[in-house]
């Protein structure tokens, strides 16, 4: 076994301005009550850029998503967006400075129609642009448009989660967060659902994807990182992470 498969394998990523860097978690301890789930973790998002953070269920993926964007408070560490500290910011105001959450389980209001739900989230973005408008999202969710009037609960699961991206495109952020975006979904859906989202990486929004699907999520990413029991193991770029078997089958057990 060679010595990079007896501790952490992490590259420096290129260097950054703080301008450059949307979002960024510096040496994040969180807990739930007496659980010490992340270890003095350390991320960052930069402008245009595509991230996978993958690991195996309970590894503490979805808990520094939770924290980089408030809704978890660290106990040690600090959480920046476009360089300024907002380790104690609400959540809403971090979603103000250009981040849009799409969350497992979806989070949709199924009491309003689907054009409910994306009006209600319509927003320009902090440049004030609105590239992402009602008719440019209906054009990307041709699915979404055949059913404007129908309930959020009326939809199904595939349909659901585009309402919940085309939502959060809505408030034209520059980072997007998708957490297990083909969870539960049939193949073909999933398929639709990846297309999608190369289309919103080409459009220039930078996003992290959290999803079961290694090789698609590697695919998409410019960069992988990979945790373990709330520990970064892997950082670097993704190709070197798919091209490495002995890492894969260690880290993610394929």
């Amino acid at each position: 076994m060679t010595e990079a498969m007896n501790a952490s394998v992490e590259r420096a990523a290129p260097p950054a301005s703080a301008a450059d860097t949307l979002l960024e978690g510096s040496g994040l301890h969180t807990f739930y009550g007496v659980s010490h789930i992340l270890h003095g973790v350390d991320f960052a998002v930069r402008r245009g850029e595509t991230i996978g953070l993958m690991g195996r269920n309970g590894m503490g993926k979805t808990t520094l998503i939770k924290t980089l964007l408030g809704l978890v408070r660290p106990r040690e560490g600090q959480v920046r967006v476009r360089g300024e500290d907002m380790t104690q910011a609400a959540t809403h105001t971090i979603a103000r400075r250009g981040i849009a959450y799409v969350p497992e389980g979806r989070g949709i209001f199924p009491n309003l129609s689907v054009r409910e739900n994306l009006v209600m989230a319509a927003r320009g973005g902090v440049d004030g642009r609105r590239e992402w408008d009602f008719d440019r999202v209906i054009h990307t969710f041709p699915r979404l448009g055949e059913r404007l009037a129908n309930g959020g609960a009326q939809l199904s699961g595939g349909e659901q989660q585009m309402l919940t991206i085309g939502r959060a495109l809505m408030t034209n952020p520059d980072l997007l967060i998708l957490d297990e975006a083909t969870e539960g979904l049939a193949p073909l859906i999933a398929r639709e659902i990846w297309n999608i989202i190369k289309t919103i990486r080409a459009s220039g929004i930078a996003t992290v994807i959290v999803d079961k699907n290694y090789a698609a999520v590697m695919a998409l990413a410019d960069r992988s990182v990979v945790l373990v029991k709330g520990r970064v193991v892997f950082s670097g770029e993704s190709r070197e992470l798919a091209d490495n078997e002995e890492l894969m089958h260690r880290f993610l057990g394929v």
